[in-house]
């Protein structure tokens, strides 16, 4: 398991005190120390752009210096202070944020990071970074969102939840400009709810299947085989399958072997895919978050 940024607070501390360290050969020594598996060395940030334990080594070595134990030496090195010996010196069992309250400046930086109203959050919590609480938050929000959109999609129209299935697809990028989706789902149209045409002309069409259950009512291979039936019917060889339920493990395995490349989404898929793509909501603030550069200061 990976240790929250608060217990990498001292190995860090007792790495600085050899002498001036590079962050980046701080973050392979303490994989090496702590013994971290191949999966936990490479486990990234939802962000794609740093690993989950090189974040929480840095968001250390920051909170170290914050109380007057580290010091920057030059770009991407670190150094001990007096001070910071002097705190290995007590032989401390832990040091994590609350030990740094003995020191008047780390006070003064909680009180500025207060302001945000994240820095509080961060020093009290035992185990998540200030971005990483940033990053739970939102995804609550998120994952509450998806909730509610799924619930209106479930009391909707049979029509309107054909449509909303199709301008999504669409804000996805399927079709060749945003009148290329239609509604089907009328007599003489096969059991299709609605058809994406991939260029101006039609020569190429995704067919869309839309079922709109309630949680538990889940898809089984009988529906999967109709309308991979409807899709010869058309000729066609790409169906979305989606619904606001779920498919049953026989529905994916007979969506997996038969030979028209069909794409099952389900109910939390479908929800995610709305918020992502702003499909029946909205963003109404956004939040930037920025970082020192380094070579400013050079």
């Amino acid at each position: 398991m990976i240790p929250d940024y608060q217990s990498l607070m001292r190995p860090v501390l007792e790495l600085a005190a050899s002498g001036e360290v590079k962050i980046s050969d701080a973050v392979s020594e303490l994989e090496r120390k702590l013994r971290l598996s191949d999966e936990e060395k490479s486990e990234m940030l939802p962000s794609g752009k740093q690993t989950r334990f090189a974040n929480r080594v840095h968001w250390a070595r920051s909170y170290l210096k914050q109380a007057g134990l580290l010091r920057n030496t030059r770009r991407g090195y670190f150094d001990i202070t007096a001070e910071g010996r002097n705190v290995l010196a007590e032989h401390p069992d832990r040091i994590d944020a609350k030990f740094l309250e003995r020191y008047e400046q780390f006070l003064e930086f909680k009180s500025r990071t207060n302001v945000s109203g994240v820095g509080d959050v961060a020093v009290e919590n035992d185990t998540t970074t200030p971005d990483e609480t940033m990053r739970t938050a939102h995804q609550q929000i998120v994952d509450a969102l998806a909730a509610d959109l799924l619930e209106r999609l479930r009391d909707s129209e049979p029509a309107f939840f054909e449509g909303v299935i199709v301008d999504l697809l669409l804000k996805m990028g399927y079709g060749y400009d945003d009148t290329s989706g239609n509604i089907l789902g009328r007599s003489g149209d096969d059991g299709v709810d609605g058809v994406i045409n991939l260029d101006p002309l039609g020569v190429v069409q995704v067919y869309v299947q839309a079922k709109r259950y309630a949680v538990g009512n889940t898809i089984g291979s009988g529906s999967i085989r109709d309308f991979y039936g409807a899709l010869g019917l058309k000729d066609v060889t790409k169906g979305i399958f989606v619904t606001t339920s779920g498919f049953s493990p026989s529905a994916k395995s007979t969506a997996e072997k038969l030979g028209a490349r069909l794409v099952l989404i389900d109910g939390p898929e479908l929800a995610r895919l709305m918020v992502r793509h702003e499909v029946g909501c909205r963003v109404t603030e956004t939040f930037k978050v920025a970082v020192v550069e380094e070579s400013f200061f050079e």
